[in-house]
């Protein structure tokens, strides 16, 4: 498989996840469990993937994570860029899946938390704040109430 094929198949597997987290008021730990093993399966092919390119002989000479124009080498060859990729993916799909989970014990209804899901989908931390933020505010009205 090239990499633009695992590319197009780690998002196709990252966008399942987050349908089953948008589902999930059907049957929550069912769906938020199936959402964490595909995140768990990003992780895989991630490991795999970046231990590849960091060790390929053609990778990225130069890269590292001590200076910005290190990274920017290390993610400027296809082969360590698409693992970076898959991070994001991973990464943001976990924190979607605990963003499921907690919100009932918080106090957040589901149809509040679907565009706190594509937030943090499409823009991870901008996502975890507006679910933090809300959650804090879901919990003082709990509170008051």
């Amino acid at each position: 498989m090239d990499l633009e094929q695992i590319f197009s198949a780690m998002s196709l597997l990252a966008m399942i996840g987050w349908l089953c987290l948008v589902l999930a008021p059907l049957r929550r730990p069912l769906l938020v469990a199936a959402a964490r093993v595909v995140a768990a399966v990003l992780a895989l092919a991630y490991v795999i993937l970046i231990v590849r390119g960091l060790t390929a002989p053609d990778g990225p000479q130069g890269g590292g994570f001590d200076s910005l124009a290190k990274v920017m080498i290390l993610l400027s060859a296809p082969a360590t860029m698409l693992p970076a990729w898959i991070h994001f993916l991973c990464f943001d799909l976990w924190v979607g899946t605990w963003e499921v989970e907690d919100a009932p014990k918080a106090g957040v209804p589901h149809w509040l938390l679907i565009p706190v899901m594509f937030g943090t989908f499409m823009y991870g931390p901008a996502g975890l704040l507006a679910y933090l933020v809300i959650r804090t505010i879901a919990g003082r009205l709990k509170k008051s109430a």
